[in-house]
Order: structure tokens, then C-alpha cells, then sequence
């Protein structure tokens, strides 16, 4: 309803100290009402709320309209509700702004839990054996390591990759073709700068690739996303590029199907396209072992980077491009007559450490440690929350929770408000997937950079057309956490959950507990 609805009086019998005044819908103001007396502190952390059949008929509102902004404002972590306790104002002062890799310079207030992806934990660095490595690599060292870098990177490093990649990963190239970077943003940018665009994107994937890509003049067109990966059958004469994640697709998690594995190979050799393969966790998998790289299929037409910040840490600014011959002396000169991003002396340490064996040892042991983190995500939602799911398979450092439709973005509040930084799948949809589909994120933009790229999208041309309708869904890290964090990371995860239904419009809405301060 949009008429004009005024009642500023306290209501009689509940000692509820409300105003509700203006023009809209009756919910949405009751809610906004309810929302500036908890910020006040008109109703302090505890309060009992009346029940909602009484505020209904104080307020001369349907009873289906007041159970409805209760249960929202649980969701949102604003109230607090158990069966047979009735409604209650949260116990938290104040919310916790919620992360979402800040685009502005302003920080933001530091979560209790984090289960954003993107990194390890950092406190199992294998310190003692990355010292004994750099000990025994500048031990050896010749002189040439301490001078003007070669843009290449140093071929102690590049020949210790050439092999770990053919045994690991099923990569075939020689040392001259790898080409060492800070990491897979550096190597998009010497790729974009080389190869120019147009490029296709998967329709999911990290807002920071194609924003990077933006930045170099390079527009992306989003590719439909499905159970067998991305849907390379959109891929056209006029693409430039596909960059694909296909040993573990980013975020939703599905591996490329075989058959669309030797599709897109077929695509750059008739369209002398690139495939530009993001191989950013494909050592994790758990279930079995690894899915070979798609470089092996055909090294003249497929690039494949990778890095350390998965395996050891992002700390450690060294990743790698295995390129097609014909590239490798355009990126090299893109890069500059002397290396300036990566440290000899680290290149050097990590060389010592894949040849003694202390890396297979690291990611053997970080693959047991997040099976075990991913099974017990999985265990907890079964017992706590068996109305969602886990998708995907069983690998990387994350996975995704799919959540009912329409609950996503309340989850993210309801998380903040418990203190824990999650994302929503959502912040991973190409804008020119949202514009296409229409669905319900589609007059929306999750992130400040988005805006960028719905330019690129229209510098890269329409949309394609197999594009699947969007899924609700948080992204949630389980590498992340220390050890003795995780379990109270996942609580808050469970807590933050929507339920499994809607609220019954003549019983008292029955959401999770209600949150724990921080």
C-alpha cells in the first residue's frame, strides 16, 4: 500500500515507545521503526517485545504484516526470537559492518569471525621449512642472483616448475616457456596489455579480474555458468580470450566438463582465440585426484597462471604464466628489461623448496586440513540447518552454501550483525549476467566497482544467451580461520541462517537462537 499512514501516538498496554509516520508500505515502516528505537536505545538489548498479535491491533495493522517484519528483523539480527521465550531485542549494542572487500579508502569495523575466501590461514606458513630452504638457495646462489633481474624470472625457479607442473598438473612446457609474475592479477595485466580484447568471462567469477582487465582497456562478456562449468558454446570469432577456471569453477564450484574441455580448444584453434586458464587451487581436490590442466590439451593456444597465494601465502608475491611460444617474447617485453615485481631471493627459496620436497609435503598437508574443514562445514549445516546445501565438489578453500531464494542478502546482514564476515554469491555475478537475465539481482549492483564493468560489458557486446537464472548463496572460506576460531565461526554461520520456511501467519515466527556477543 502507498497511501499516507500516520500514528504517532505510544501504544496503550505494551509500553512500546513507537512512531510510525509517513508514506509507503505499512511493513517496511513498522520495520524501519523498530530499527531506530534499537539504535537509540529506546530499546535496549533484552527488551520483550509484545507479541506480535497484540502490536497488530495497537497499531491497526494486519497480523501477517507485523509477524512478517518480526521475522525479518531476526534475520537481520535486530531481534531475537526462541519458541516459547517470545521476541526479544537482540543482546548487541551495535551491528558489525559486514566485509565485502572495501573498495573505499574508509575501514571497516573489524569482524569477530571471518569466512571470507581468498586466503589460508595464515598461521601454517611452514616457517621452519621455508627458512631451511632459503638458507641452503642462498647458500648456493651464483652471483648473477644478486644482480639486475631477468624478466623471465631466475631459471632455477622456472625449471623447478617446468617439472613440478608436468608431474602435478599434467603441463607441457619447457622452462623458456614459463614467465614468472607477483601473481595471477600481474599476469592478467601483461596478458591484456599482449593480447588485447575483446575477452569472455565466466559469469561468475572475481570482480578484481574484471575490473583489472577494465582497467587495461579490455571488456568481458559473460559466459553461462552451469553444473559442467562454463558454457564455452557461447564463445565466438570475435572473443580475443576466455578466461575460465576450470579445475574448480570460481565460486560456484563445478569442474569443466571433458567435452567442453576439448570444445573451447577447439574454439581458439579455429578462431586463434586464447584460453587463458586461472589454475588457482587445482592441486585441492579431495574426492580424487586433480583434473589435468587444459593446457595440456594444447600449450600453443592455452596460457595457464597460477601462484602461490592458495598453496603457501599470498604474502609471497611470486606466480607464473606457462605461455604459447609465440607470446612468450611480447610479454617479456611487457614486463620490462628488468624484473621489478618478484625478489630473486624467494625465487630462489621457492625453487630449494619444490625440489627438496618440502611443497608436496605443504599442499598434502593443507589438502587434509581443508577436507577436513569442508566435512566439517558440511556436518554442521546437516545437523543445524539440513534446508541448505553445499555445492560443488569437494575441493578448494571454499564452497558454497545455496540458501532458499530471495534470503541471500538478509543472510549477509544476519551474519554482520553476528559478527562474521561471508559473502554472498551475488558479489561474484558479472553485471552484464544480471542485465541479461532479469532476475531478481537485476536493477541491483552489489559492489562500488560495478559500474566499471557493466562499461566493459558493452565495449565486449552482448551477453549469452544460456546464461542459468541466479542462485541465492553465501561463498563461505572454511580455509580462513585459525583452528581454534573455526567452530565459533561456524555457530555464527549457523546462526545467521534464513529458516526453513516462512513464518506461519497465526504462530509467533521461530528463527535460530538468538546471536552471541562478540
Amino acid at each position: 500500500m502507498t497511501d499516507s499512514w500516520v500514528n504517532s501516538a505510544e501504544i496503550l498496554g505494551s509500553d512500546l515507545p513507537l512512531e510510525l509516520s509517513g508514506t509507503g508500505n505499512r511493513r517496511a515502516l513498522l520495520m524501519d521503526a523498530l530499527r531506530e528505537a534499537v539504535r537509540s536505545g529506546r530499546l535496549a538489548p533484552g527488551t520483550r517485545l509484545p507479541p506480535y498479535r497484540s502490536l497488530a491491533a495497537d497499531l491497526g495493522l494486519a497480523r501477517n504484516t507485523v509477524a512478517d517484519a518480526y521475522a525479518e528483523l531476526v534475520a537481520e539480527g535486530w531481534l531475537a526470537a526462541r519458541q516459547g521465550s517470545g521476541t526479544r531485542v537482540a543482546e548487541r549494542a551495535a551491528p558489525v559492518t559486514p566485509v565485502h572487500r572495501p573498495r573505499t579508502p574508509e575501514r571497516v569495523a573489524r569482524p569477530v569471525h571471518d569466512l571470507v575466501q581468498g586466503q589460508p590461514d595464515p598461521s601454517v606458513f611452514p616457517r621452519t621449512a621455508w627458512l631451511a630452504s632459503a638458507r641452503r638457495a642462498l647458500a648456493a646462489a651464483p652471483d648473477d642472483a644478486f644482480g639486475p633481474g631477468d624478466p623471465h624470472g631466475r631459471p632455477e625457479l622456472r625449471r623447478a616448475l617446468a617439472g613440478y607442473l608436468a608431474r602435478v598438473r599434467g603441463v607441457r612446457a619447457s622452462p623458456e616457456r614459463i614467465v614468472l609474475c607477483s601473481g595471477a592479477a600481474h599476469g592478467l595485466r601483461l596478458l591484456a596489455e599482449v593480447v588485447g580484447g575483446p575477452w569472455a568471462a565466466e559469469a561468475y567469477g572475481l570482480p578484481f579480474h574484471r575490473e583489472l582487465l577494465a582497467s587495461h582497456g579490455v571488456g568481458t562478456r559473460p559466459l553461462g555458468v552451469d553444473a559442467d562449468g562454463a558454457r564455452v558454446d557461447g564463445l565466438t570469432r570475435h572473443d580475443r580470450a576466455v578466461l575460465l577456471t576450470p579445475a574448480h569453477q570460481f565460486p560456484t564450484g563445478g569442474p569443466l566438463h571433458p567435452a567442453r574441455r576439448a570444445a573451447v580448444v577447439d574454439w581458439a584453434r579455429a578462431a586463434g582465440g586464447l584460453v587463458v586458464e586461472d589454475d588457482y587451487d587445482g592441486e585441492f581436490r579431495y574426492d580424487r585426484q586433480p583434473v589435468g590442466a587444459v593446457q595440456g590439451l594444447d600449450p600453443e593456444h592455452v596460457v595457464l597462471v597460477g601462484s602461490v597465494s592458495k598453496s603457501l601465502s599470498p604474502a609471497l608475491r611470486i606466480g607464473w604464466m606457462v605461455l604459447p611460444q609465440r607470446l612468450v617474447a611480447p610479454v617479456v617485453a611487457a614486463k620490462g628489461e628488468r624484473e621489478q615485481f618478484s625478489s630473486a631471493t624467494e625465487q630462489l627459496t621457492l625453487a630449494d623448496f619444490i625440489e627438496s620436497g618440502a611443497y608436496d609435503r605443504q599442499v598434502r598437508r593443507m589438502r587434509q586440513r581443508h577436507r577436513r574443514r569442508r566435512d566439517q562445514l558440511v556436518d554442521a549445516l546437516h545437523a543445524r540447518a539440513p534446508h541448505v546445501r553445499v555445492t560443488g565438489i569437494a575441493a578448494g578453500l571454499h564452497a558454497v552454501v545455496e540458501l532458499p531464494p530471495g534470503t541471500e542478502r538478509s543472510a549477509v546482514r544476519a551474519a554482520a550483525w553476528q559478527g562474521l564476515a561471508v559473502e554472498g554469491l551475488g558479489d561474484y555475478l558479472h553485471p552484464g549476467a544480471e542485465h541479461a537475465s532479469r532476475g531478481p539481482r537485476a536493477s541491483r549492483t552489489h559492489r562500488a566497482g560495478a559500474a566499471g564493468d557493466a562499461d566493459a560489458v558493452r565495449a565486449a557486446g552482448p551477453a549469452d544467451a544460456s546464461l542459468v537464472p541466479h542462485r541465492d548463496g553465501l561463498v563461505v572460506g572454511y580455509a580462513t580461520p585459525a583452528e581454534s576460531a573455526y567452530p565459533e565461526a561456524l555457530d555464527a554461520l549457523c546462526r545467521s541462517l534464513p529458516p526453513a520456511g516462512p513464518p506461519s501467519a497465526t504462530a509467533a515466527p521461530a528463527p535460530p537462537p538468538p546471536p552471541a556477543a562478540p
